[in-house]
């Protein structure tokens, strides 16, 4: 009996992953490798579950073949260039994200440019949510807001992100923002998470806070204003009306609000400068 084809073993290898079977899958990828090793499809489909393993070496080695083998092949140049952003290989990542015509900047160290605010969904495969970010290049964000403690994610973290869209969002202007996974923690910042239970008794008290924050570069968000609960549909795709997920209620006093700072004595003085009534407050997420 005559033994399998590339096509079919390649076909084998696809459905274990997306079976979730990626031992198998990449034992099956292998086998059709050593029969066609000069096929870019294999190299780039092990390099993905490298990717998404986080193991970067080799994700780096089996895109650049793929690169090599299919030079005009988009997914594997993203691909590529994740990997080594990853491995800190600046040099590689400005070679890609050039060679696709964006505007890094030349030198040799971290790419520091801007590519405007984007969503990143924190913990995807997980309890996911979705924040906003500065994109420093096409793959990673400083996050501007402040996550729930869970993600281990806290204001000015740099994460690196997939660069498939998973889902929109409209920003601050109207204008709708592809969302976009994260990979892992790619640079701690310095800000710690607080939570404050308070009764604050209208929005111009909160101001106030936000105004206190602010002299001390601390960054303040209620989260019983701003945090918007969505399925998993909407989450992934577009936020649509028929769910309802605009928080229309009347003003509440009881607030949980989130503060990032850098040193809990500058929470402290804060909360105690201000007019609110605080009824407990603590470190949630320590740096």
């Amino acid at each position: 009996m005559a033994g399998k084809t590339v096509d079919e073993l390649i076909e084998e290898a696809n459905a274990l992953d997306e079976g979730g079977d990626t031992d198998a899958a990449l034992t099956t990828y292998f086998e059709a490798l050593a029969m066609d090793f000069a096929n870019p499809t294999i190299h780039y489909n092990i390099g993905l579950i490298y990717k998404y393993r986080g193991a970067w070496k080799d994700s780096f080695k089996y895109n650049r073949r793929a690169v090599e083998l299919r030079p005009e092949d988009e997914a594997s140049q993203w691909n590529l260039a994740i990997a080594a952003t990853a491995l800190r290989d600046w040099k590689t990542a400005r070679a890609v994200w050039t060679g696709r015509g964006m505007k890094v900047g030349g030198g040799e160290g971290p790419i520091e440019a801007d590519f405007g605010q984007t969503p990143v969904r924190l913990n995807p495969n997980g309890e996911a949510e979705v924040v906003w970010g500065q994109r420093l290049c096409p793959v990673r964000a400083r996050i501007t807001n402040i996550p729930f403690p869970e993600s281990e994610v806290a204001y000015g973290d740099v994460v690196l992100h997939d660069g498939a869209p998973a889902g929109h969002r409209l920003d601050s202007h109207g204008v709708e923002k592809s969302v976009f996974d994260m990979l892992e923690m790619f640079e701690r910042g310095s800000y710690s998470t607080y939570v404050v239970e308070a009764a604050v008794e209208s929005p111009e008290q909160l101001t106030v806070l936000e105004t206190l924050c602010d002299g001390r570069q601390m960054h303040v968000e209620d989260w019983a204003a701003n945090v918007q609960i969505l399925c998993r549909a909407c989450s992934e795709g577009r936020p649509h009306e028929q769910h309802d997920h605009e928080n229309k209620q009347q003003w509440k006093n009881m607030r949980r609000i989130a503060v990032a700072a850098r040193d809990g004595n500058e929470v402290e003085a804060v909360l105690e400068a201000w007019s609110g009534e605080v009824q407990e407050w603590g470190v949630a997420l320590e740096r």
